[in-house]
């Protein structure tokens, strides 16, 4: 069974940088797809970005394009969001989610596992 743990979230002053990490354990991660979702406090679960097995393709929401950047490392089964120019509405629960079919990546019914979360704050 596919397991996913999320780390690297904390509370970081607007206009600063996180970096989200990954790890994924279970079967073989370059034979899935990943995603990153979030979800703020009392809203419903949004997309955020998406990489595909070999990394070559990626797609952001329209709200982090520029600031957020996925990507991956098959030889540490790891997925990571990097997160620049953060912005108090970036505060949420971070969630990596791993599919197998490169569908419709902004929708959580894609993905097949997910992870517990990590709680990222943003202060103004």
């Amino acid at each position: 069974q596919v397991q996913l743990v999320e780390s690297g979230g904390g509370l970081v002053q607007a206009g600063g940088s996180l970096r989200l990490s990954c790890a994924f354990s279970g079967r073989t991660f370059s034979s899935y797809v990943m995603g990153w979702f979030r979800q703020a406090l009392g809203k419903e679960r949004e997309f955020v970005a998406a990489i595909n097995w070999s990394g070559g393709r990626t797609n952001y929401a329209d709200s982090v394009k520029g600031r957020f950047t996925i990507s991956r490392d098959n030889a540490k089964n790891t997925v990571y969001l990097q997160m620049n120019s953060l912005k108090p509405e970036d505060t949420a629960v971070y969630y990596c989610a791993a599919g197998s079919k490169w569908g419709v990546v902004a929708a959580p019914r894609t993905y097949d596992y997910w992870g517990q979360g990590t709680q990222v704050t943003v202060s103004s």
